[in-house]
């Protein structure tokens, strides 16, 4: 039988004061940001201050070691005003730290995380590559173990967290041999510093403009042997259960989104006047906003729910899937609505709306397409 999350007073402490501080300072700088595709080293470092970074990693090894749960209401708390930051936050510490945190030796948790925990560095999770997306195994990048040190040559693209000042390095999945006919998939740890590492900037997105987001290449780079993350031929596995968290995150930042957007449309139809009153007396404006509100609020339990498994240490898998689908697709339900509401003034940059409107439309493909999940969700039902 599952029981259903309690929010604490810690947990309403913190939602009040991450949003504080991304009304005060997210808010006022994130349409500029997002004009000019600008990231900020500095923003960054102050979310570091905040504790956003490292927020689930246990206070020994420089975290907040706090629950699922209180680092889901930081991101979707950050979605609400502004998706660029709550990418970023939620890259780093779901893709870049967990696979650590939860396959790393004590030695790579006490190298790499107490750095990565601050806000002046970032980690990457390098899976996609032009052939591989959807497809994880469709990897083509490769390590060849000479001399007790991985040789890496390959390319990833699509990567958040990669190609800024303050990113550190990458967890990669690389081809590392063969069996049976088949790849023989592994994760390796790699820093920035390593000769033959290179990273650029993907430019013109459409999305989450304020976020550092790029390629790698890796060209005779060369890491030592112990960097292997968890066991030899175990990379399929590390990066499936990876995303499984990382699903938790999108969903977190659909709900977000949601949430902001809604708000932008109530407000605005409060204030909008047409045939001599605001437009939220309007039936069909009250029904809109209505079923806008319903579906935040079934998101919202569907997604603490799949975060009260986790911690609870039971399955979740299939939870976050449905967490993720239906939290994505409410997100662009409600930029939708929220947007039509707006009528013509949201089809442009001096609103909000038309930001939110944009940065929606990724969380349907990030970490899962919503036709992936849907096969997730259709392994996990019983079906014959």
């Amino acid at each position: 039988m599952i029981k259903f999350p309690t929010i604490s007073n810690s947990h309403n402490l913190l939602r009040s004061k991450i949003r504080a501080f991304a009304e005060k300072i997210i808010r006022p700088v994130a349409a500029q940001l997002d004009e000019n595709a600008w990231f900020s080293a500095d923003l960054t470092y102050k979310m570091g201050k905040l504790g956003l970074f490292g927020i689930n990693v246990p206070e020994k090894y420089g975290g907040q070691g706090k629950d699922t749960l209180s680092y889901i209401i930081a991101i979707e708390e950050l979605a609400r005003i502004d998706g660029s930051q709550a990418a970023t936050v939620a890259s780093h510490n779901s893709l870049g730290l967990g696979p650590i945190l939860r396959f790393g030796t004590e030695k790579q948790k006490s190298e790499f995380l107490p750095e990565l925990c601050t806000g002046e560095k970032l980690w990457a999770f390098g899976l996609t590559e032009p052939t591989a997306g959807s497809d994880a195994k469709g990897t083509k990048s490769k390590a060849d173990l000479i001399d007790h040190e991985w040789v890496i040559n390959g390319k990833k693209i699509f990567i958040t967290n990669s190609s800024s000042e303050i990113s550190a390095g990458a967890t990669i999945q690389v081809v590392t041999g063969d069996i049976d006919g088949k790849k023989e998939l592994s994760v390796i740890l790699v820093t920035r510093t390593t000769q033959g590492y290179k990273s650029e900037k993907i430019k013109d997105k459409m999305m989450w403009r304020a976020a550092d987001t790029g390629r790698l290449y890796f060209e005779n780079c060369r890491v030592p042997e112990e960097n292997l993350l968890g066991r030899r031929g175990e990379g399929l596995k590390i990066m499936l259960e990876t995303l499984d968290s990382g699903r938790l995150s999108i969903a977190a930042m659909g709900l977000g989104l949601a949430q902001g957007a809604y708000e932008q449309a109530l407000l605005y139809s409060n204030k909008r006047e047409q045939f001599g009153r605001s437009i939220s007396s309007f039936q069909s404006i009250a029904f809109k906003l209505a079923d806008m509100a319903t579906k935040i609020e079934l998101a919202r339990n569907s997604l603490y729910t799949a975060c009260w498994l986790k911690d609870s240490k039971q399955p979740f898998g299939k939870e976050a899937a449905m967490a993720k689908l239906y939290c994505s697709e409410i997100a662009k339900e409600v930029a939708d609505e929220a947007l039509q509401i707006h009528g013509a003034y949201g089809l442009f940059k001096d609103t909000e709306i038309e930001r939110f409107y944009r940065d929606q439309r990724i969380l349907q493909i990030g970490e899962g397409t919503s036709e992936i999940l849907r096969l997730v969700i259709s392994r996990n039902i019983g079906l014959k």
